[in-house]
């Protein structure tokens, strides 16, 4: 199918990049406290700026200590890496990132199985916990299965469509992992906006929490980095991981101002991806051809659901200047960041109609 009606023979604007909130541009003044950062090597430890940021991601986390990872990824891998041996079982939402987006590096790096658990939206139970553990008796033997050594929660949830988790169900998820002698990891890569969305101060949401990684890349508009936050035993464990897996880097405040910018400026602006994204969502879900649920959008992720094949549908967004991804046969994710203006989510939603439209009509003629 070639272009629809609405794209020929016109200019089109800027594109109203969707795809993900790790797209956004640094600013003048992100750009200018990069320049001006005070730098040492922080592989000797001596970096000032990085070494600021950690104690700042550990403050503002409850934690006793942080360390500077280029990548999310990276920084639940180490997490995985230092907390469990070779051979042991990770459970997790069987749609985490870990399992879905991470390359499998568990099995590499950390030498774990995993144990996927069921979940509304990226988010399970207590009880789903419990039953993963199954049942001890003196008849069966006890080294048959892996030793179960490490629970991991997402919040929010990038494929439960951004989903924050309550906090009452969050700590009673964390007891039960206690109770079976689990240790107990975090992935609040946009950690930033479930507070944002919830008023949960991040510190309450990592409180329970060994290990805790967060993202400056995602959301708060920094070009690169995450921490991984917990005991200093924990973390100093984990530095050894980072240099291991060619994560140390030389003159790491260049990186770390510019969290330290996100921090300090962008963090208040979250509230209004969350409001962008609940105006998409419900824009979305009055039009015909597609679904989205609406009860899932509680961050700044809109998943929805369209009639005809996602690709196709996705790119005709992109020809009409209108940047998604889409996932599987029908599905469609779009991301709200602060280089997202009130004014480019209505033209979005525009654009969503008229291929909807357009791709209904081809297929009923």
């Amino acid at each position: 199918m070639g272009l629809p009606p609405s794209a020929q023979n016109r200019m089109l604007p800027r594109m109203i990049d969707l795809r993900s909130d790790t797209v956004t541009k640094p600013t003048p003044a992100m750009r200018a406290a990069m320049a001006a950062a005070e730098v040492g090597d922080d592989v000797y430890g001596d970096d000032p700026t990085a070494n600021a940021l950690e104690a700042r991601v550990a403050e503002l986390l409850g934690k006793e200590a942080a360390v500077l990872v280029p990548t999310g990824s990276m920084s639940n891998q180490i997490a995985i890496r230092a907390q469990t041996e070779p051979g042991d079982l990770v459970i997790l939402d069987r749609n985490a990132h870990i399992v879905r987006s991470e390359g499998g590096a568990g099995a590499v790096v950390s030498g774990v199985t995993m144990r996927q658990l069921d979940s509304v939206n990226g988010i399970f139970s207590a009880d789903a916990v419990a039953m993963s553990m199954g049942v001890a008796h003196p008849f069966n033997a006890n080294r048959l299965s892996p030793r179960a050594r490490l629970l991991c929660v997402e919040n929010t949830s990038n494929s439960g469509g951004g989903t924050v988790w309550p906090l009452e169900r969050l700590r009673a998820v964390c007891a039960v992992g206690r109770e079976h002698g689990l240790a107990l990891h975090l992935d609040g890569a946009r950690l930033w906006h479930a507070s944002a969305a919830s008023g949960v101060a991040e510190a309450d949401y990592a409180a329970p929490f060994d290990s805790v990684n967060v993202c400056f890349s995602k959301g708060l508009g920094a070009p690169i980095g995450s921490a991984l936050a917990g005991s200093r035993t924990l973390v100093e464990r984990a530095r050894r991981f980072k240099q291991m897996l060619g994560g140390g880097i030389r003159q790491a405040g260049i990186i770390a101002a510019a969290a330290l910018y996100a921090l300090d400026h962008n963090r208040a602006d979250l509230p209004r991806d969350v409001r962008n994204a609940r105006v998409l969502a419900e824009g979305l879900a009055a039009t015909d051809g597609i679904t989205v649920d609406l009860d899932s959008v509680q961050s700044n992720i809109v998943r929805f659901s369209v009639a005809t094949d996602a690709g196709q549908y996705a790119t005709l967004c992109h020809a009409q200047g209108v940047h998604v991804l889409p996932n599987g046969l029908h599905g469609v994710r779009a991301l709200l960041h602060r280089d997202i203006s009130d004014a480019d989510v209505l033209t979005a939603l525009d654009v969503f109609r008229a291929v909807a439209g357009e791709l209904q009509v081809g297929r009923s003629a």
